[in-house]
């Protein structure tokens, strides 16, 4: 795997997607290819009122501490998940509570939120055991959750050990278990594959897969956005004008072709071709003109190594600002070691490849919390009113092409706004072994090893 645990694997942080990519943490709802709600933990949902809704918890399931699965467990999860801090990104701007009601989790919202059954989807609202919650808020969920493995051992930030759960109240798992190691280094990883050390290897380096065999590359489009997210409260791109001087400096295709060796897609606005509605449905975006740059404009260009094309891009996006008369010192470090700065508004530009739909399968979370005023992932500090407006009405339109075409007029105002210059649109590059059968290509980056996944070593 790419990225070790930033958060001790908590749920409560995006270390949720390494439980949810491991099937060992759960929640009541799933999605479908399309980002349909779909039964999980829950049977099924009704919705009582605008701000009311009843989920159905599954009978016969249990914890892999043993311990059973309720309503009032479920509603205590999702609890935790509401008085964590920072909440979970995906109640970023969402008044929630949860309480059991015979084998119900009634759920209430503070406002209209017609998502909510998608937004229980999130790996980050997984259901675990009452063992996993500690007093002090901390979160264990190592022999807690549902899922089809269970995770038995963490190794800190090298690897973690899965076995298959037997007592599981699905289909059982076809593979024995899961040996996790942790390996930031991208070439590391594609040697991984090349050698036969991993069965399964996620995000192969472009730079690496001309090296490997084609047929364990599998290519899959995604809703990650690469972008140039720029500091809008201070700095030298606190002035409008050279926002847009820097937005119009940038050469995207030139970036596709070099780094990505053309294995990306040249954006045209925040979200790219995994949504064929956006590029479908995007009228002509109205953009501020460039200013000029003053002279000795001095700039501060954040980066982090984990996803091993963002050095390269960040080399040609010096480049590319020098030409336009920027000086520019990069600072790149292991992501762990430079996501608080990068949400304290340490840096005047930042380059962070981004998922637009990993929690509710719904643009508007990635929206709310990457350019809203009270956004909890928000580079570049940016807060507009024009903005929170958009977003706003995008978050309370009912699901559909009236929702679809919000989302658009939403984007249309953050990119309006030049806080946020999108560069390319990622296809990931999943390396699985020949021997391997039934491993997800999940373009949400939901799941990786499921129940069906095994291996002619197993």
């Amino acid at each position: 795997m790419l990225q070790p645990p930033r958060s001790g694997l908590t749920p409560l942080s995006d270390d949720a997607f390494k439980l949810s990519r491991w099937s060992t943490a759960e929640t009541l709802v799933t999605l479908d290819d399309l980002g349909e709600a779909q039964p999980a933990l829950a049977t099924g949902w009704t919705q009582v009122d605008d701000r009311t809704w009843r989920f159905t918890v599954r009978s016969g399931v249990s914890f892999h501490d043993g311990t059973e699965l309720t309503a009032e467990q479920a509603a205590a999860s999702l609890t935790a998940a509401t008085q964590a801090a920072p909440k979970p990104r995906i109640l970023d701007g969402v008044d929630l509570t949860a309480t059991a009601d015979g084998d119900d989790v009634v759920v209430t919202t503070a406002d209209v939120d017609p998502l909510v059954p998608q937004r229980l989807s999130s790996p980050q609202l997984a259901v675990l055991a009452a063992s996993a919650y500690a007093p002090d808020g901390t979160v264990d969920p190592v022999g807690t959750g549902t899922g089809p493995f269970e995770l038995v051992a963490v190794d800190g930030t090298s690897g973690a050990t899965l076995d298959r759960f037997d007592g599981y109240w699905g289909t059982p798992a076809r593979a024995s278990g899961i040996d996790v190691d942790f390996v930031p280094d991208g070439t590391a990883r594609a040697a991984a594959l090349r050698t036969g050390t991993a069965d399964v290897v996620e995000a192969v380096p472009v730079s690496q897969v001309s090296l490997l065999d084609p047929d364990l590359v599998h290519e899959v489009p995604m809703p990650r956005t690469n972008t140039l997210y720029l500091n809008t409260a201070s700095g030298p791109f606190a002035d409008p004008g050279v926002r847009a001087a820097a937005r119009e400096a940038i050469d995207r295709a030139t970036i596709v072709a070099t780094v990505y060796e053309g294995r990306a897609d040249v954006a045209e606005g925040l979200l790219g071709p995994a949504l064929p509605w956006a590029a479908e449905g995007r009228g002509e975006l109205d953009l501020p003109p460039a200013g000029v740059v003053p002279p000795g404009t001095r700039i501060t260009l954040g980066t982090f190594t984990d996803r091993a094309e963002l050095p390269e891009v960040a080399v040609l996006v010096q480049q590319q600002l020098e030409a336009a008369g920027f000086t520019v010192t990069q600072d790149v470090r292991e992501y762990a070691f430079i996501e608080a700065d990068a949400l304290a508004g340490a840096f005047d530009a930042f380059i962070l490849s981004r998922a637009t739909v990993l929690d509710s399968g719904d643009p508007v979370a990635y929206l709310t919390s990457d350019f809203s005023c009270a956004g909890s992932f928000n580079i570049a500090q940016l807060c507009d009113p024009a903005v929170d407006a958009a977003i706003t009405r995008a978050a309370q339109t009912p699901a559909g092409a009236e929702r679809r075409a919000a989302v658009l007029q939403a984007e249309a105002a953050v990119l309006a706004t030049g806080a946020a210059v999108p560069m390319l649109h990622e296809r990931v590059v999943q390396g699985e072994q020949a021997g391997v059968s039934g491993a997800a290509r999940d373009p949400r980056e939901r799941a990786l090893i499921t129940a069906d996944t095994t291996s002619t070593g197993q």
